[in-house]
């Protein structure tokens, strides 16, 4: 399918996605389809550095947070509208990103994935101890109750998740068919080798550090709308971090469907403990962990692959 069909085709299959959602009995279902395509965004923008380059980041929870309270900071001094705002934290998260990528991505394997630990745990420090985002007390968003045509503004967030979900996953998909997509697979592969052939590496690296960054904090930055109250734990959950990784994994990193499966199974599982036992995002993260060790037993190259494997063995 060529790059533009691909486009009118998400972009069609989110509008009749949204629509039928409207048929939902209550306003908690938007609420979970909130989450779940929230974590679309996620763990497809992890998959672009991750996935696509083979560079594990450890610190999504950081470009998340840091979307999420660039918010918080211009809610304080002006208002904005959200579209807005999600532009604005994807242009933070990005340049923090871009000058990540510069600072660490000389580093390789292991140490490029510690560090990227240590920025989350920086990133985290300065925000707790900035006192006009709230600081460690937090601090709260009051969204309007209702918005014109849609209605309850639950609504209007989960359209725009629905947006942000269609625009990650177009993304990841056009990157995956482009001379980009081919470079990052050289990186993934053998990025010795494709230095010696040519392949500007650095350059390639910065430009998937920043898009990566950018999705994330796009993904984050309407949160505090969704929750009305941010602070320090809940922006830097560690959930963020565990889903942004064992998602891609689980689905399969080397096709941009592969996030999308993993955020729904994962997700869509998630929500169900929480409501059915009334669970604690500490339980949440137990069964992604559990999952994520069995399908890397089991299914390495995770659920596209497997059904890759058992299509070649019919063969």
């Amino acid at each position: 399918m060529r790059t533009r069909t691909f486009w009118l085709v998400a972009i069609l299959v989110g509008a009749v996605f949204f629509g039928l959602s409207l048929l939902a009995p209550n306003q908690y279902y938007f609420q979970a389809g909130y989450k779940v395509l929230q974590y679309v965004v996620l763990a497809t923008a992890w998959n672009i550095l991750g996935g696509y380059t083979g560079y594990v980041n450890f610190g999504s929870a950081a470009f998340f947070a840091l979307g999420a309270y660039s918010t918080v900071a211009l809610y304080k001094l002006l208002p904005v509208p959200l579209p807005v705002l999600i532009l604005i934290g994807g242009v933070v998260s990005g340049v923090v990103g871009l000058g990540m990528g510069y600072l660490t991505l000389r580093l390789r394997g292991a140490f490029f994935s510690i560090a990227t630990l240590a920025l989350a745990v920086v990133v985290q420090t300065l925000i707790t101890n900035w006192d006009f985002v709230g600081g460690s007390r937090g601090a709260y968003i009051i969204p309007p109750m209702r918005v014109p045509i849609l209605g309850h503004y639950i609504e209007y967030l989960y359209l725009v998740m629905v947006a942000l979900s269609v625009l990650a996953i177009g993304i990841a998909r056009t990157i995956e068919r482009s001379r980009l997509g081919y470079g990052f697979a050289a990186i993934r592969d053998d990025e010795q080798a494709a230095e010696a052939a040519g392949v500007p590496t650095l350059r390639l690296k910065l430009v998937a550090t920043t898009l990566s960054g950018a999705l994330m904090g796009m993904a984050g930055a309407p949160l505090p709308y969704y929750v009305t109250y941010l602070d320090p734990a809940s922006g830097f959950n560690l959930a963020y971090a565990v889903n942004s990784i064992a998602m891609p994994l689980i689905g399969g990193m080397s096709f941009w469907l592969g996030p999308l499966i993993g955020a729904l199974f994962l997700g869509s599982i998630q929500e169900y403990t929480t409501v059915a036992f009334s669970s604690s995002s500490g339980l949440n993260v137990l069964i992604v962990g559990v999952l994520l060790v069995g399908f890397v037993i089991v299914a390495p190259n995770g659920i596209i692959g497997l059904f890759e494997g058992l299509r070649g063995r019919r063969r």
